[in-house]
């Protein structure tokens, strides 16, 4: 039978599952779905999603067989001594068994009406047929088809089993270790299955050979088991990290212990010794799909889905241990540190040098990067010694300063802020460890080797100040799209104050345009939250003054010469302001009433002063870079009183604007988890005994904070000098008045003995069901993205389903490329990717079944 021929019979099989009722469990029909396919291209473009949909919908109990029937032929397959064997065990059966289940899985898990049948059927209790039976009964096709009625025949017939979803777990785990079918042949074992370690690296020194056709087996399993965790897309982010997904509990709970060890570093080894900077001819990757690409991203992918998986409570007996995440976090050996670190580094450095290349577009740019800093971030949190080998060997100023590019560069990206909030939430992770805080005062010296995105101008500071500035643009610049993780920003540098030394002119600066924005009357009364923001930077000023004064005297400066901003502060009323209040209560009215009036584009740049963040208030709530207007009815300090002095001696730098259009809202910002406020140890000591956190297990120890602060805005908020009273007497200006008490316009040499040093307090990251809600529909939705465009034939694995963890959105047109001409090359771009389709620009069969364009909404 010929290809063309093949495909049309397996085309009218796949009519016959919802056009006959019942099909008999023995008919030699069910054998075509592992028979006819030649390629994963057959199943996903024949077996479409309105014929998947038109099954389950009108014969569930056909789609019941068909599973029934894969699995069984898949598990036979996984047992059979001679498999792979072309004739009698082929390898095509089992990898098109694995095919179809990959094909069906997702479009069971969208329908909520099948939740109760999808439990029964795969995780509920079986019986299973001995060997005995089966070779009395040798016409039935696959052990699970008899009734039950036929199964209490003969009870010795019949044997209790695993739930079909464990059985095909195991199997599938198994056959990544299948020698001759994932792993190159062994002579002269006893056994097929040997949990041998794919790549060298962690808990591995020796490599193995392996070779395309073993690599492409490989990643058609990862995907089945990827399909399989991939329940939890079907799910509300608030109810994912409560109610769990039973397969990824299964894979992450497994007791054997060199299972686990094996798949966590092959895993991790076949991830981190990728490396895509090896010699290839440029825009190769325009024309051509990397299978060793693909391979690499499900390998990560996978391996996250399983570490940052919390298992879920049951009420029941002790909670079941992730032994995958245990295991991680018990790694010691510095080489496998090194090995680590090198692998992250070298994937995280891809996308600068790419964006950097002589050639536009001429270097293939990882797409993940974000999945790449969650495995850092994982390991972080979950590996105390990894944590000191990174700051202990510098290793730390590299990554805060890779995760600054990626947040910088994305920060008005819309679909990019969970990855702009993570980047943020890793840096305050590393600035939590005292040593991190210390190291920051080296002096940068590769900072003109950077991107152009976050490069500063003639600079000639240290790590520290090339951090708080890159805060203030993420602040100033992010047009208040990232005002949930300004708390975020704001604990960095309260956690890296008390060892900051010898701040550049700039760094103060800025330190103080930052205060005059969260002081302003404006951003204080626009909610009853926003004074936390203004309460957590002048601690991090007194912790600086308090504990580095005499190398920070240029800071004690630049707060004299901001005097009457903080004596403003002192006297601030209601009263004073009332004029201004009755502007803000007057611009939400006009606002309720439908104006729309939006305030012009900020311009910022990575060194804007004090005047570039004063622009005119717009009707919504306002944000950091919306601070009073000159010449308005109350202004903190005057407006003459600049920073303008101490600004002669920092470079000045050319101003760059940001064109991008603004980032849409959030759908899930009361998801991001809220930063705690610091407790010294003493402080700690006298919490209420009982009063717990919510915590990752194996993770960072979390504080609870009593007190918060929340970014989400109240529209219905009307500031009243009750409230005003309820905060402002709290604020901790004790230090700074003090401070200018003691002098008028040169600081002392030496910290005045009236201010007397307060313990440093850490803002620690707080874990919460929500917030792992968050961070698990992140990183589902970089997995859903990178399956739409991973390889041919299986494009968008999850493409056209149900989703429900987070929202996918019709991308906006793009302009004109190779493989979308436009305007008036339309005929010769047309002609050209025809001429060339061989090579498969489009990733897929043709244009037509090539997945529409689509976009993550913001997550």
């Amino acid at each position: 039978m010929g290809a063309s021929d093949s495909k049309l019979v397996f085309k009218q099989g796949i009519f016959r599952l919802s056009q006959v009722k019942h099909i008999p469990a023995d008919d030699p029909y069910w054998t075509g779905f592992w028979e006819l396919p030649e390629s994963a291209e057959d199943v996903f473009s024949l077996f479409s999603p309105v014929d998947i949909r038109r099954t389950r919908d009108t014969s569930l109990a056909n789609l019941e067989t068909l599973i029934l029937a894969v699995t069984s032929r898949l598990f036979v397959l996984r047992h059979h001594p001679s498999f792979p064997d072309p004739e009698i065990a082929p390898e095509k059966d089992a990898l098109n068994c694995i095919r179809v289940l990959t094909r069906i899985l997702p479009f069971l898990y969208e329908a909520d009406n099948l939740e109760a049948w999808e439990d029964k059927f795969f995780w509920g209790a079986r019986r299973k047929r001995t060997r005995r039976g089966q070779i009395s009964k040798s016409e039935v096709l696959f052990d699970e088809s008899l009734p039950d009625g036929d199964q209490q025949g003969d009870d010795e017939d019949f044997e209790d089993v695993k739930p079909l979803a464990e059985e095909l777990i195991d199997t599938l785990v198994d056959l990544l270790f299948y020698a001759g079918f994932t792993l190159p042949t062994i002579e002269r074992s006893k056994h097929k299955v040997t949990y041998a370690i794919w790549q060298s690296g962690v808990g591995c020194n020796t490599p193995m050979s392996s070779s395309k056709e073993l690599e492409n087996n490989r990643t058609e399993i990862l995907r089945l088991l990827l399909t399989l965790s991939s329940k939890a897309m079907y799910m509300p982010a608030n109810t994912l990290p409560v109610k769990g997904v039973k397969a990824i509990t299964y894979i992450a709970t497994c007791p054997d212990k060199q299972v686990v060890l094996s798949t966590l570093c092959s895993l991790l080894n076949t991830t981190l010794k990728f490396n895509p900077a090896t010699w290839r001819v440029p825009y190769d990757h325009v024309v051509f799909k990397d299978p060793k690409q693909v391979l690499v991203a499900y390998c990560l992918q996978l391996l996250l889905v399983i570490i940052l998986y919390p298992i879920p409570e049951e009420g029941r007996g002790p909670l079941p241990k992730n032994y995958f995440r245990h295991f991680l976090g018990r790694l010691h050996r510095p080489q496998d540190f090194q090995f680590i670190v090198d692998g992250m580094t070298r994937m995280l450095n891809q996308p600068l040098q790419a964006t950097s290349s002589y050639l536009p577009g001429s270097q293939k740019s990882l797409k993940w990067a974000p999945e790449m800093i969650m495995l850092f971030w994982e390991t972080l949190q979950c590996n105390k010694r990894f944590r000191s080998f990174i700051i202990d060997t510098g290793r730390g100023h590299d990554f805060s300063i890779l995760v600054l590019f990626y947040a910088i560069e994305y920060r008005t990206d819309p679909t990019k802020q969970g990855v702009v909030r993570m980047c943020v939430f890793v840096l305050q992770t590393l600035s939590t460890e005292e040593n991190f805080g210390k190291g920051l005062n080296t002096k940068f010296e590769g900072q003109d080797s950077l991107p152009v995105s976050i490069r500063i101008e003639n600079f000639s500071g240290t790590y520290a100040d090339f951090i708080i500035a890159s805060i203030h643009t993420l602040i100033t610049g992010s047009k208040g799209k990232l005002d949930a993780i300004y708390p975020a920003l704001l604990a960095i540098i309260n956690n890296i104050a008390a060892s900051l030394e010898n701040l550049s002119s700039a760094s103060c600066v800025k330190l103080l345009q930052l205060f005059a924005s969260m002081s302003s009357p404006s951003f204080l009364l626009a909610n009853e939250t926003n004074h936390a923001l203004l309460t957590s930077l002048l601690e991090s000023m007194n912790t600086i003054i308090e504990h580095q004064y005499t190398k920070n005297l240029k800071f004690a400066y630049a707060i004299l010469k901001s005097r009457k901003r903080f004596e403003a502060l002192r006297a601030f009323t209601l009263d004073s302001i009332q004029e201004e209040v009755e502007k803000i209560n007057q611009r939400r009215k006009e606002s309720i009433e439908g104006a729309d009036q939006a305030s012009s584009p900020i311009r910022t740049t990575r060194n804007s002063s004090a005047e570039s963040t004063r622009s005119p208030l717009s009707a919504r709530t306002p944000t950091l870079s919306n601070v009073p207007e000159e010449g308005g009815a109350f202004a903190i300090g005057d407006d003459e009183d600049s920073e303008d002095e101490l600004q002669q001696t920092s470079p000045s730098f050319p101003a760059t604007h940001v064109s991008r259009t603004p980032s849409v809202s959030s759908l899930v910002d009361d998801a991001v988890p809220l930063q705690l406020r610091g407790m010294s140890e003493k402080a700690r000591g006298k919490m209420p005994a009982g009063q717990l956190s919510f915590s990752r297990q194996s993770s960072m120890t979390s504080l609870s904070g009593h007190n918060p602060p929340v970014m989400s805005g109240s529209p219905g908020f009307i500031p009243s000098a009750q409230w005003i009273d309820s905060w402002l007497p709290t604020l901790p200006l004790h230090t700074i008045l003090t401070l200018l008490s003691t002098t008028n316009s040169t600081p002392p040499p030496n910290l005045p003995s009236s201010i007397e040093p307060s313990p440093q307090r850490i803002q620690f990251f707080e874990w919460s069901p929500l917030s792992l809600g968050w961070y698990e529909s992140l990183l589902w939705s970089f997995i859903f993205t990178s399956e739409m465009v991973v390889q041919k034939g299986t494009v968008g694995v999850w493409n056209g389903t149900g989703i429900r963890l987070f929202k996918v959105e019709k991308d906006v047109a793009r302009g004109p490329s190779l493989t979308k001409p436009m305007g008036a090359v339309d005929a010769v771009g047309n002609n050209l990717v025809q001429r060339i389709g061989s090579l498969n620009l489009r990733g897929g069969n043709d244009a037509a079944k090539a997945p529409s364009a689509t976009a993550i909404q913001d997550v």
